[in-house]
């Protein structure tokens, strides 16, 4: 097959979560330990560190590749959904997966396909642990697709896992309390393996402890030792400043994710290079902040307020559900803009009432929906917002919207994608230039 036709075999034929929801979800690990068997199990085969958690995986996931990379180690990256190209999920030093590797890997799997009957989530997942292998990577960066205990990644055997933050998500898989949502993510705790907590939460702490304590894993909360005292927030970098609170040293990063929640995620990274120096991981503080500084050019994230034009001021951001949008909302509260413009859409299997009561009412909306089977359509999305005093227009596509946006909004105004990680991928940049 060519390259094109690999890919519409994969998101056609196999079942896929960003399609059709929670159906394509397998609920246990039985296809990817079957694949990865066929494959000689080629998770075993390199080192990892493996991320969980509702929000901030993501960031965290790259920011840390940033730093692997940056250290001279040939880094993997395994990464999902993807935004704009499917290669964009299975990276090396930042580097995307070629075509033709993409076509070779499917070809090599697709004899088994029938028997095990795979999701495409469990075949990206081999498909990137057969590459990692065969590449002969020093560490790969692995994060969480859904959960954690069920995840498909969950048969790697990690140097670190790392549990982000638990909120408000896939509350229909993974349960209706904090505590059953940590319970699934705590789930990539491993026996004797260290596991670092980014957020300290009164609800989370006994579980996750709990589960450490079963595993003999050494537990670690990133605010114990780190903490922010200060920082800086602008359109295209964050300046943070950090205390060391067990080395008593204070150091100012800055960072090229702006987003205010980064505070949050920086200490996460922090603790997690800590622990890889005491394995005897070679990154000094050069290192990071050269690393952290860069993440976006060195591994390609998008998504994360990420700034795609100016006067107006566009941004698009993945934020997608309550935790989200309320780190969102608190990053507008500190900027300064003329109007506020939001162009919106959301899934249908989110609670929208949850998300919709926190947007700002002095907001221009643009409803609009994703071309997916799970978009909600936008003209429903509308009628809810009415409840929250949230008015605007429908559109049908997330660019025609923009395109209103762009229209009716003055050089000094804000711009914001939102709602949907689909909405978001669906951006035409290049359109968006032309238009403006």
């Amino acid at each position: 097959m060519t390259y094109q036709q690999t890919i519409d075999y994969l998101f056609t034929t196999l079942p896929m979560y960003s399609r059709i929801g929670s159906t394509a979800f397998k609920k246990d690990l039985t296809n990817i330990i079957a694949l990865c068997e066929y494959l000689d199990n080629p998770q075993l085969q390199f080192k990892s560190i493996h991320i969980a958690g509702t929000n901030g995986k993501g960031s965290v996931s790259h920011m840390l590749s940033a730093v692997m990379q940056t250290a001279g180690y040939k880094t993997g990256l395994y990464t999902s959904p993807h935004l704009h190209d499917f290669r964009e999920r299975i990276r090396i030093n930042g580097k995307m997966i070629s075509e033709e590797e993409v076509v070779q890997l499917v070809a090599k799997i697709k004899p088994v396909i029938g028997t095990i009957r795979p999701s495409f989530f469990e075949i990206t997942v081999a498909m990137a642990f057969y590459f990692f292998a065969q590449q002969k990577i020093d560490i790969a960066i692995v994060e969480v697709g859904l959960g954690g205990r069920l995840d498909s990644t969950n048969i790697v055997v990690p140097e670190l896992s790392i549990i982000t933050h638990i909120g408000w998500d896939h509350m229909n898989m993974l349960g209706n309390s904090l505590q059953e949502i940590a319970t699934e993510k705590g789930g990539i705790i491993k026996p004797n393996v260290p596991v670092i907590i980014g957020e300290k939460n009164s609800d989370t702490i006994s579980v996750f402890n709990e589960i450490a304590t079963q595993k003999k894993a050494s537990i670690y909360f990133a605010e114990d030792r780190f903490s922010i005292d200060d920082y800086q927030l602008h359109f295209n970098y964050l300046d943070a400043t950090v205390t060391d609170k067990e080395q008593k040293k204070t150091t100012i990063y800055r960072l090229d994710l702006p987003g205010l929640y980064q505070t949050k995620n920086i200490i996460t990274v922090l603790q997690a290079i800590a622990l890889l120096q005491q394995k005897g991981w070679y990154i000094n503080d050069d290192i990071i902040t050269t690393a952290l500084a860069n993440v976006k050019k060195l591994t390609a994230l998008h998504g994360r307020w990420e700034v795609i034009h100016e006067q107006p001021t566009i941004v698009l951001e993945v934020a997608h559900n309550e935790d989200g949008i309320k780190q969102m909302t608190a990053h507008l509260q500190q900027l300064s803009y003329h109007q506020l413009h939001i162009v919106f859409g959301m899934v249908k299997d989110k609670p929208a009432d949850h998300v919709l009561k926190l947007l700002p009412q002095n907001a221009h909306y643009y409803f609009t929906e994703a071309h997916i089977p799970r978009a909600l359509p936008a003209a429903t999305l509308q009628q809810e917002a009415l409840n929250y005093n949230l008015n605007g227009h429908i559109y049908s596509d997330v660019n025609t919207a923009l395109k209103q946006a762009i229209h009716t909004a003055d050089k000094n105004d804000l711009i914001v994608v939102c709602g949907s990680i689909f909405l978001v991928a669906e951006v035409d940049s290049e359109a968006v230039e032309l238009e403006s």
